[in-house]
């Protein structure tokens, strides 16, 4: 620790400037620096951001809410999106060019319902299923009468 103070011996002498030094940096105005801690869930950048967004697993309690929150379900979403397309053999140029109610939109949108909370709208946008209220409807029909679009 000595060392990251650029104080190169374990001393008495080195342990009083490195206490003269931590005395110094307790009176500084701090309050610039840690700001970021303060308004934010996360301090580094935006790559450490998606690390850490990538490492969230469980949907959030009652008690968790916030900017954190939200972007860890978004990142989950996603995540479960582009895992779906994967499975299904699209990218998302194929995603937007099958038609809003195709069948297997719908299957994508169902799970992303049940396994996120994000809300229709999302899902409708994401999945270039049209508005929020057609989504609603598609899900709520037991058996679509939706055809699937030839490839």
């Amino acid at each position: 620790m000595l060392g990251e103070w650029g104080i190169p011996k374990d001393s008495v002498a080195g342990r009083r400037v490195f206490g003269e030094r931590l005395e110094q940096r307790r009176r500084e105005n701090l309050t610039a620096e840690f700001e970021p801690v303060e308004r934010g869930w996360y301090l580094g950048d935006e790559q450490f951001r998606q690390e850490l967004l990538s490492q969230v697993s469980m949907a959030p309690g009652v008690s968790h809410f916030g900017e954190a929150v939200q972007e860890a379900a978004e990142a989950r979403a996603e995540r479960l999106v582009v895992a779906g397309l994967k499975r299904l053999g699209w990218n998302d140029a194929l995603l937007q060019q099958r038609r809003k109610g195709d069948r297997t939109k719908v299957a994508l949108a169902k799970k992303l319902r049940a396994a996120t909370t994000k809300p229709l709208s999302w899902i409708a946008g994401r999945l270039g299923m049209g508005s929020r209220g057609y989504l609603a409807w598609l899900l709520s029909q037991r058996k679509p009468r939706i055809h699937a679009q030839s490839t």
